[in-house]
């Protein structure tokens, strides 16, 4: 079992992506965020089916800095209940691992 987890989250737009994975990378509250190309969502809101356009991302994290992430996530989001998910990583490359708890300060 690792100590890193991914924290899965979707935007409605890449600037919104890009602006609040940015930060969480400057805060070192997780080591990388992939951004991932548009993907339509349909999803049942306040009683209606919807569909949208949103940006899906990935943010390589140590599980001691998960909840602070997905804390700080929901804070800069614009959905009133955005969908932040925490996904364990079972294996790595033991460099990959080390990297992503090092630069979050998780490692000690």
């Amino acid at each position: 079992m690792s100590d890193i987890v991914t924290v899965y989250t979707v935007f409605g737009s890449r600037d919104e992506a890009e602006r609040i994975g940015r930060a969480m990378i400057e805060k070192r509250l997780a080591a990388c965020v992939n951004i991932l190309g548009p993907m339509q969502s349909i999803y049942r809101w306040e009683g209606a089916i919807e569909e949208a356009e949103e940006i899906a991302a990935l943010f390589k994290t140590g599980e001691a800095a998960a909840d602070a992430l997905i804390a700080a996530i929901a804070d800069m989001h614009s959905y009133d209940v955005p969908a932040i998910c925490q996904w364990p990583i079972e294996r790595s490359v033991p460099g990959y691992a080390a990297w992503v708890l090092g630069e979050t300060g998780t490692d000690a």
